[in-house]
């Protein structure tokens, strides 16, 4: 599974399994969720939740286990491949299940007492061509994961989507494929509970924005040729997007409920390069490309291995990925500035984690 910003031996675990039968006196799933006290917006659990994450070994997912860890929840992660969850594997109470992601029992076996589930997985540039394979990644892994969760009867999906996601009139195959993702949970069995979050680009030390910019300014001397300069963002920060994700686990006030994710500060795609390039302290020549040039760079690009850029993320560049209503301010965010925080990671003696593949 591909996984980003877009989805591993079992970690050894001396917590209980999500597996384990529960005992008389525990309540269930509903009625834990149910009976969570709230304290607007934020949802405090009043038990340790058994978790399932799709996406687990994925940026936004890691973030999200160390902090679920810490909250003292159960959490089991399916992955393709095993050794994508190496860096859980410190993390007591997580168990890693490495099979088919696509099968439907794969799935539910890994959902077998869960009380929530949480799906991350996404894709930028999936093998397979943009159409296929990004209909292959989200909606086809959506529509596994919401049988598998029908017949396990877990009560409450968070289900990560993007900003601009539309189904019909989304401006790529990215976009759509997202839209008719979130058009799959909304139309799911009444009995599931669930919470879909939109963010714009996300940031962070292992990201595959400001780390990739960099990369690519120290491959060409700090020359680079870009395509829609001006498309906007409102970069959020990886950590705010985990908390997002906390504070819905118990439903509430945000069951059923769609959140628009974005920081405090609108960039352009230039300002974001220009500064990456002065957090990493290197030199920056932005030649803005004519959309005509712009398309054809993403022509070439996506005929190198990685997939750097395609056309398809040129068609996502269409469009502003700007927020229209505040879904950090709904849930008691204050989400920090790319602009701070950037020199954290990508100046030159900075000891922070850099970037990665994307990876699932």
């Amino acid at each position: 599974m591909a996984m980003t910003a877009a989805p591993t031996t079992a970690a050894p675990s001396t917590a209980a399994s999500p597996t384990a039968a529960p005992t008389a006196a525990a309540p269930t799933a509903a009625a834990a969720i149910a009976t969570a006290s709230y304290a607007s917006p934020l949802f405090h659990i009043q038990r340790p939740l058994n978790i399932f994450i799709a996406g687990g070994t994925g940026f936004v997912g890691r973030e999200l286990a160390v902090r679920l860890v810490r909250r003292g929840h159960q959490l089991r992660v399916a992955t393709r491949n095993a050794a994508h969850g190496d860096e859980l594997l410190p993390l007591s109470s997580v168990e890693i299940r490495e099979g088919n992601v696509y099968s439907v029992d794969f799935l539910r076996s890994c959902l077998d007492g869960c009380d929530v589930a949480i799906n991350l997985v996404g894709a930028l540039n999936p093998p397979g061509g943009a159409a296929a394979g990004l209909r292959r990644v989200h909606v086809q892994f959506t529509a596994a994961l919401l049988a598998a969760i029908a017949e396990a009867g877990v009560p409450r999906l968070l289900q990560m989507s993007a900003l601009n996601a539309d189904a019909e009139h989304g401006a790529s195959h990215y976009l759509r494929t997202k839209g008719e993702a979130e058009q799959l949970v909304r139309g799911s069995r009444e009995r599931l509970d669930w919470t879909i979050f939109r963010p714009s680009v996300i940031f962070g030390p292992a990201d595959s924005l400001t780390n990739r910019f960099a990369v690519l300014l120290r491959l060409t001397g700090g020359w680079l040729p870009l395509a829609r300069a001006r498309a906007r963002f409102a970069p959020i920060h990886v950590g705010d997007v985990a908390e997002a994700f906390l504070r819905a686990l118990a439903g509430g006030s945000t069951s059923r409920q769609t959140y628009e994710l974005c920081g405090p500060d609108v960039l352009t795609l230039e300002q974001i390069v220009r500064l990456t390039a002065a957090a990493a302290q290197r030199s920056c020549h932005i030649w803005p490309l004519p959309d005509a040039l712009a398309w054809l760079q993403g022509v070439a690009m996506q005929c190198v291995p990685g997939k750097p850029f395609s056309v398809d993320n040129y068609h996502s560049l269409l469009i502003d990925s700007v927020c229209r209503t505040s879904g950090c301010g709904e849930l008691g965010i204050q989400p920090v500035s790319l602009c701070a925080l950037a020199p954290l990671w990508l100046a030159p003696h900075s000891l922070a984690p850099q970037g990665e593949a994307p990876r699932g």
